[in-house]
Order: C-alpha cells, then sequence, then structure tokens
C-alpha cells in the first residue's frame, strides 16, 4: 500500500510560518504544520505532500523561507512539497480544487484557512473520501457543524478539530482531574494575542471571523472536553469591547467575553462559564497569555499555560518565556529536528495516525470519539461559538441551545 498523501490548505503563519512577506512575529515562525508533516515523512508515516494557498505567487518565497527556517536548521529536513496554484498564478481561490483531483480516498487534508472557508473546503475534501484535519473552530454555525458531521459518516472517513490543548500534559492531568472533582460549578479562561495579529490577520478579522472564534474556541473545548456528558451548556451571552481594531480601520471588536449557563445532567445544579478572548495585548514575554480556573464541588485547578516557570533572556531577542512543551524548535545534539513530543506536534500525529489505521482497515472513525476531537465531540464548542456571535448581534440578548430526545444539541434559539 502507498504512504497516504496529506494536502495543507492554507499557507500562512500556522502552515508555514510565512506571513505578510516574512517570519511570523510570534512563537511559530517556523510554523507547525509544515514542519510536522516534512518530519513525519522522514519516519515514513507519510509520503507526498501538497499545499494549496490562493495567491501562487508566494510559493517561490515561502520556499526560501522553508529552506532557511528548517532545510538549513535542521540535519536531513526535506522541505519539498507540491504547490497549488502555479507560481505564475496571482489568485485562485479554488486551486486546492487542483490538489483535490489528485489525491485518492483515504489521503489526508489539513486545512487552516479563514473560518468561513473551513465548511466548504471540507465538503468537498470528504466528498472525495479523504480524512479531515480543520484548525479550530471546525466551522462557524450548528447547522454546517451537523451538516459535516453526517456527510463524514456517510463518506467513512474521520473528521476532526485541530485543538493541541487535549495534548498539553497539564491540560490532560487537569482534565483527568476534573473528573474526580464532582459536579461543575464554575470556569473562567482568558486568552490573548498582541496588536501585532490584528495587522497579521487584518484580511479576515472581524469579516470571516471574530476574536471569539480564533481564541475562545480553545478553552470552551476543554471545557466540554474535561466535563464530558455529566453537564450541557444552556444559555450563552456575550458581551464585547471595542476601540483598538475599529481605530486601525478593521471592523471587529478587541474583547469578546460569552457567560455561559450550564447543568449539571444528573443533579440539576447549575454552573457557569466565562470565557475570555481578546487581541489588543501589549507586547510581552509570551506571545498569547492564556490562563484558566475550574472549580467543581469537591475542589479547583489553575493553569497559567503561558508561564511554566521556563524564563531566556538574550541580546537578540530580549526576555521572554519559551514554550517548548508546544513546538520545540531548538534542534538537538546532532542537529536533528527533536519538537516530537511538542503538543502542537502530537495533535497532528495523532490525528494521522489514526487515519492511517481506518485506511489499512484496523479501525473506524467512530473508535476515535473519546479519543480524538472528532465532529461528533466538539458540536457543543460550535454551538456556544456560534451562540455568543449571534447573541453579540442582537445587543447581548440570551441564546439557549436547543437539545433533542437524545442529549445532542440541536439547534439556538
Amino acid at each position: 500500500m502507498n504512504k497516504m498523501s496529506v494536502l495543507m490548505v492554507g499557507t500562512g503563519e500556522y502552515t508555514t510560518g510565512y506571513v505578510q512577506g516574512a517570519a511570523a512575529a510570534a512563537d511559530k515562525r517556523a510554523g507547525v504544520v509544515g514542519v510536522t508533516l516534512f518530519d513525519l515523512r522522514r519516519d515514513g508515516l507519510v509520503g507526498r505532500l501538497l499545499m494549496a494557498g490562493t495567491n501562487g505567487t508566494k510559493f517561490p518565497h515561502i520556499r526560501q523561507h522553508l529552506d532557511k527556517a528548517l532545510a538549513k536548521t535542521y540535519r536531513d529536513m526535506d522541505v519539498s512539497f507540491e504547490s497549488f496554484p502555479a507560481d505564475d498564478i496571482p489568485r485562485d481561490n479554488h486551486a486546492y480544487r487542483l490538489a483535490l483531483e489528485t489525491m485518492q480516498a483515504g489521503d489526508c487534508a489539513i486545512i487552516f484557512t479563514p473560518d468561513d472557508t473551513h465548511y466548504s473546503i471540507a465538503m468537498e475534501a470528504i466528498d472525495r473520501g479523504l480524512h479531515v484535519l480543520i484548525a479550530k473552530p471546525m466551522v462557524k454555525t450548528l447547522q454546517e457543524h451537523l451538516a459535516l458531521t453526517s456527510h463524514a459518516r456517510a463518506k467513512g472517513v474521520l473528521v476532526a478539530m485541530e485543538v493541541h490543548k487535549r495534548w498539553d500534559p497539564l491540560y490532560v492531568d487537569a482534565r483527568d482531574r476534573i473528573r474526580g472533582l464532582g459536579d461543575f460549578s464554575f470556569f473562567q479562561s482568558y486568552m490573548s494575542q498582541p496588536k501585532s495579529q490584528l495587522e497579521t490577520f487584518r484580511a479576515w478579522a472581524g469579516k470571516s471571523s471574530d476574536i471569539s472564534y480564533y481564541l475562545n474556541a480553545h478553552h470552551i473545548d476543554f471545557n466540554v472536553w474535561a466535563v464530558g456528558q455529566r453537564a450541557r451548556p444552556t444559555v450563552v451571552r456575550a458581551s464585547a469591547a471595542t476601540g483598538v481594531a475599529h481605530a486601525m480601520q478593521i471592523p471587529t471588536e478587541d474583547t469578546i467575553a460569552l457567560v455561559v449557563d450550564w447543568v449539571n445532567v444528573a443533579s440539576g445544579n447549575q454552573a457557569t462559564a466565562i470565557y475570555t478572548s481578546s487581541w489588543i495585548a501589549p507586547k510581552a514575554d509570551v506571545h498569547s497569555q492564556q490562563r484558566f480556573f475550574f472549580m467543581g464541588h469537591g475542589g479547583e485547578i489553575q493553569i497559567d499555560q503561558a508561564h511554566r516557570g521556563y524564563s531566556l533572556a538574550t541580546d537578540q531577542s530580549g526576555y521572554n518565556s519559551p514554550n517548548p512543551l508546544f513546538m520545540k524548535f531548538t534542534p538537538n545534539a546532532e542537529g536533528y529536528f527533536s519538537g516530537q513530543d511538542g503538543y502542537g506536534y502530537r495533535s497532528i500525529e495523532a490525528f494521522l495516525r489514526a487515519a492511517e489505521q481506518i485506511r489499512q482497515g484496523r479501525a473506524t472513525p467512530d473508535d476515535f470519539n473519546g479519543r480524538l476531537a472528532t465532529a461528533s465531540d466538539t458540536l457543543l464548542c460550535t454551538a456556544i461559538l456560534e451562540a455568543g456571535r449571534r447573541s453579540l448581534d442582537a445587543g447581548g440578548r440570551p441564546i439557549r441551545l436547543d437539545y433533542d430526545e437524545h442529549g445532542i444539541v440541536s439547534g439556538l434559539s
């Protein structure tokens, strides 16, 4: 059997680390998806690699960037890939279709594009029998999510959301401990990125998505994953702060907070959660502030994900708090890439290894419900995010989550 081919849809920060003509001014200046796949090809898990964007004239620059950031940094790192559209095509919003035509059922697509494009690209990949990993948020509406789930089931393919915090060892331990803390009572999270990200994402910020979809998705998914079937969200209210983005002529909110009512299913006890995200933070020692606090009836947990007691100061970059637990970009003593234990890497690897098991007939997509952030397992995350957007657009009106007779979220009202 040939090795699986993998199509990367999207050529930006998370895939290549290349943004607006230069390496990203972030903790992902060498990308995440690309370097993971190049390394997994060296490992033998994957074979042919493809990358699809909308502007072919960027690819020569991306190749130069990857050559410097990866090939010349790590020993035996092959950064070659097939690109769509061709290098002389300045614009083709559907170049990924050209790539899909060259792929076979059982191959994979990894989608890191503006949020409002996830649904259509994923549906076309599913049509061709590809397993699909999608950046959070998976899609923007509950109805799109339900349709995606149904289509994936009909085609027998695995579809999942890339939420790497599920592989962070501290978050995994916290999730396991939460199961022993009794009823869910209170959750609060905060996640931010610096103002420079508004420039990085100027093309889509406030048009195709907002900061809640982009950042709150992380901790909403964690909260849903941690409490499992024992509690469910019922009502969402949203509020926002504005001013900085508008002054930059970007039509979006600066900071968004979602206040969500929950209920513990067995006891009927109420719980509450507040998820806050912002992209107007000042430049600091970390690219992204991110932390949460959980309270159960039997105890509490808090994690400052941005600070792990590890600091670094250099003449070149000043003071910062690095996080090699996410992606380790420093070569090992032999010069090889050695970031295989990073939870950013493992999140992608776990999906691809699951897809390979399905491809070889040793597993089915349903075997990974409860193990990966599958389409079935992440419905509530999308429902909360969409309800938050609806609440903001309605001046803070409460939006209710409706459930069917099987306890599956089915609509918003």
